[in-house]
């Protein structure tokens, strides 16, 4: 008897090593936490500080949602809300006057840059108002290597660390209407009197095998390709962050590498990243 259990330990430990051998993630820097305990499962140059894009409306849509304002106050889209340092498209016309509610969902679904900037400019005291109460929240939160200077993330200004990120994330959590709106595959918007479908820009949302808790994604020639997910696996439930992958197939293909980790007997927790081997 002890001889089989001896042994099965030995085959679990072999499986586990091999899942450990193969986590070499395309995102340049990246961070597992399981949930609950806040045990790092898997960490890749997780304090490098580094821009990230529209990560950045997960901390927009928090602290617009601490004002406790008006969901249902219609909000104008208006010029200064036009995105002129990338010239990003928009959902939504200059003149679009729509619920906070839709505002706020268009800036964390399709990650609309006018959307976010919207919620910014109506925040109490305006931008300003609005900037301050990010670093008061970024204080709360303990992101002691976060700078966020404006709502949208298209400003490379806009740093922080894979690991400030997971505290971020797991704060935005406990955040009802947020995750209600990241983790809605798509929905119906009605603009100037007319529908209009606007789908989640995380395509693992809805997908079969997958139970996305949390997401929002970004992107900006700066930041590359960055991924937030809680996602639950196997009964394990985690904080994902992705930075700076090169493309969004690779993002893609790094989120399922770390599902399979979540997947894999649990001998052993914590993963460190493989340097890839030369060709």
């Amino acid at each position: 008897m002890t001889n089989r259990i001896f042994k099965a330990m030995l085959c679990t430990l072999a499986l586990w090593a091999s899942v450990c051998g193969a986590m070499q993630l395309n995102s340049q820097h990246a961070i597992v936490v399981k949930d609950g305990t806040k045990e790092v499962l898997y960490e890749k140059d997780q304090n490098a500080v580094v821009p990230i894009a529209s990560l950045t409306k997960l901390m927009t849509a928090m602290v617009v949602l601490d004002s406790h304002p008006d969901m249902n106050a219609q909000i104008t889209i208006q010029s200064e809300d036009v995105d002129t340092l990338k010239h990003s498209r928009s959902y939504v016309p200059v003149g679009t006057t729509l619920p906070r509610r839709e505002i706020l969902r268009l800036a964390l679904m399709s990650s609309d840059n006018r959307a976010a900037a919207a919620l910014a400019r109506t925040f109490p005291g305006g931008h300003a108002g609005f900037v301050r109460a990010v670093e008061e929240k970024i204080r709360a939160l303990k992101m002691t290597h976060t700078v966020i200077k404006e709502p949208t993330g298209l400003s490379p200004d806009n740093t922080s660390t894979a690991s400030d990120l997971a505290s971020m994330a797991i704060a935005a959590s406990q955040y009802p209407d947020i995750v209600h709106i990241t983790t809605d595959r798509s929905t119906s918007i009605t603009m100037n009197g007319r529908a209009r479908v606007v789908n989640n820009t995380n395509k693992l949302v809805g997908a079969r095998g997958w139970d996305v808790l949390l997401s929002k994604t970004g992107f900006t020639n700066e930041a590359g390709r960055c991924l937030i997910m809680r996602i639950e696996q196997a009964g394990v439930r985690a904080t994902v962050v992705l930075l700076n992958a090169n493309a969004a197939s690779s993002r893609t293909f790094d989120a399922l590498t770390i599902r399979r980790l979540l997947s894999a007997p649990k001998t052993s927790t914590r993963v460190d990243a493989v340097a890839p081997r030369r060709r």
